[in-house]
């Protein structure tokens, strides 16, 4: 008999893990110990947890920190009581989360983390972000990120730093998504997304604080097929301000090497943006991003040139799409018209995709100029990525050919 393929997704695990649970370092006598309880939540007045880990059938919990006071070294964890993603308000949930909802917005909450002091909007998509933009309007926030890649924003999860206002609701009611979230949502919001029944509605008040886990470590935990663990600080970008740069320059083989044009300020608005983002982003890593928005999003590949090309080729096909769209209502992929194709891609050809005047952003170093190359060629105008390559002097040199500024961050910004 045919296995019931739609059926394991409206399977709701019960999972066997316990209420609490602690986890101590010790050291001889020494003893540090952190105490966590399972998170629940009342849904059609049923208690449940997580609807499901990763996939359909695999059990799992959410828990949250709620005592424990752990130091190693120099370092300090975040204190019990400082909650964000583990102590969620439901507000509408036809359908209660699972794990990949709320490793989403935790995602999405890395990296609002730096943009307090502007209306930013992060879609999220498979833990990592297809759209990201901020504006001095909520709603043009939104409609930038989700234009930015409006194909895999499908089913995504929304998160923004500001309350949610109607207009901004009327946008995302209008698309399909997974979840979103915010610090609130004004009055009449609720109506507009309730017509969305499956939509989970997200309320974390402390997001107003959210600036305040700059620069905070978690402990992170990998788990071995063979059931070990590595533990590890979590990442924390350092080079948050245009003084935290530092200029591209190399000795090699007796000479020096600098790059001869800084950036401007709109380009150091744009590297550091997109330098932040990219602390979200799973590595081997590069983006492009323009006046506050992504335009290019290249994630998890082996090789530098590699990503850097797919972030290219995704900022040509997704700037035709929404032109596409935009302009007749379609997405490009289901134009049949000839015609009308070739006019979009002639349009896009020129624009270079939009990344003439973009900031190429890479979370390593360029080990050879060949990386770096894909992105002049295509207008890039400013580079930023952390240096300390053999050969950054080829950088260097490429960049002057260009007349393109690049800065160095002395860091470098794996996620795996």
């Amino acid at each position: 008999m045919a296995q019931d393929l739609k059926a394991m997704y409206k399977t709701v695990m019960d999972d066997a893990f316990t209420p609490a649970m602690e986890i101590s370092f010790v050291d001889g006598s020494s003893r540090q110990t952190l105490f966590y309880e399972k998170v629940s939540w009342i849904i059609e007045d049923l208690r449940k947890g997580l609807r499901y880990g990763e996939n359909p059938g695999q059990e799992a919990a959410l828990y949250r920190l709620v005592n424990g006071n752990l130091i190693l070294g120099q370092t300090q964890t975040l204190q019990p009581g400082k909650y964000l993603v583990s102590d969620i308000e439901l507000l509408q949930s036809g359908k209660h989360p699972g794990k990949t909802n709320l490793t989403d917005a935790d995602n999405a909450l890395n990296i609002l983390r730096y943009f307090a002091d502007t209306p930013t909007v992060v879609i999220v998509k498979h833990n990592n972000p297809c759209g990201v933009a901020r504006d001095l309007s909520l709603e043009k926030a939104y409609h930038k990120a989700y234009m930015a890649d409006r194909i895999a924003a499908f089913g995504g999860c929304i998160a923004m730093n500001r309350a949610m206002d109607r207009a901004t609701a009327e946008a995302v009611a209008s698309q399909y998504a997974e979840v979103v979230v915010a610090p609130d949502f004004e009055e009449g919001v609720m109506e507009i997304l309730g017509a969305k029944k499956n939509l989970r509605v997200i309320r974390i008040g402390n997001m107003a604080r959210l600036h305040e886990f700059v620069g905070q470590p978690v402990v992170d935990f990998k788990s071995l097929m063979d059931g070990g663990l590595i533990a590890q600080w979590s990442f924390v970008p350092t080079t948050l301000k245009k003084e935290d740069l530092l200029p591209a320059v190399c000795d090699y083989k007796g000479q020096t090497y600098r790059v001869k044009r800084e950036p401007t300020e709109a380009e150091y608005a744009d590297l550091l943006f997109g330098w932040l983002v990219e602390s979200g982003i799973t590595s081997n890593s590069v983006i492009y991003v323009k006046d506050g928005v992504t335009v290019g999003i290249g994630t998890g590949e082996q090789d530098r040139v590699g990503v850097a090309e797919i972030a290219r080729d995704k900022a040509y096909k997704k700037l035709a799409d929404r032109y596409c769209f935009e302009t007749y209502g379609k997405p490009y992929n289901l134009m049949e018209d000839a015609d009308k194709r070739a006019e979009i891609d002639a349009r896009v050809a020129a624009e270079k995709g939009g990344l003439i005047g973009s900031s190429m952003v890479s979370d390593a170093f360029f080990p050879f100029r060949d990386g770096i190359d894909v992105g002049l060629k295509e207008g890039v105008s400013a580079v930023i990525q952390p240096g300390g390559s053999m050969n950054d002097y080829q950088s260097i040199e490429a960049c002057n050919e260009c007349n393109a500024a690049m800065v160095f961050t002395g860091q470098r910004s794996f996620k795996h």
